[in-house]
């Protein structure tokens, strides 16, 4: 995670002098579930916001660096019924993405990232739960991406893109683990605005 933030901090600092890198702001809303949870659906819906630079590699692809905060988790609308606690997750996270210009305003993208947890809780019907009655959160999420990004005028881009965790969060309730599934994991579906500054 250092790493990552290390090799972020240099890109973002060379990009303030040099023509070849580009940059800017993101801003958007993160739809989200938790797979294991026993609950479904994208029902829990947070902030996104962070920055970003990019590097051409060619004349139609580039990688790109950002650091975000996010909210993921998952929402259980109908607690009242059936009293399964849903999940509050906060991260700073990391993505390291490849671009793929498909034309001047369309472009994919494909990625892995990682995030820093810095707040978690399950939720019951009166709030957050001791978390000593609670599965403990690891530290760090790493995920796969895939998204696109369509530019609506020169300095703004609409992005979306679909994340999920290709290591555990945290254990299932249980203990129990499968070949693959080892326990709880993210998956999140955001919608975001780019900002293009630099």
């Amino acid at each position: 995670m250092k790493q990552y933030c290390s090799i972020f901090l240099v890109l973002f600092c060379i990009s303030s002098f040099s023509q070849s890198f580009n940059g800017g702001l993101i801003s958007g809303i993160a739809t989200s579930q938790v797979s294991g949870d026993n609950l479904g659906g994208y029902n829990k819906a947070g902030f996104l916001f962070g920055i970003y630079t990019q590097y051409p590699l060619s004349e139609i692809s580039n990688l790109q660096l950002e650091i975000n905060y996010i909210e993921k988790g998952s929402n259980n609308p109908k607690m009242i019924e059936n009293n399964i606690p849903d999940i509050s997750l906060s991260y700073i996270e990391i993505p390291l993405i490849f671009n793929y210009n498909q034309n001047e305003k369309m472009n994919f993208e494909f990625g892995i990232q990682s995030a820093l947890l810095i707040s978690s809780s399950d939720n019951d019907i009166i709030g957050p739960i001791n978390p000593i009655n609670s599965i403990e959160f690891k530290k760090y999420d790493t995920g796969l991406l895939l998204g696109m990004s369509y530019l609506l005028n020169q300095k703004i881009a609409l992005n979306t893109r679909i994340s999920n965790s290709i290591l555990p969060m945290r254990k299932h309730a249980e203990g129990n683990t499968y070949l693959f599934n080892k326990g709880q994991y993210n998956t999140v579906l955001s919608f975001s605005l780019k900002f293009i500054i630099i």
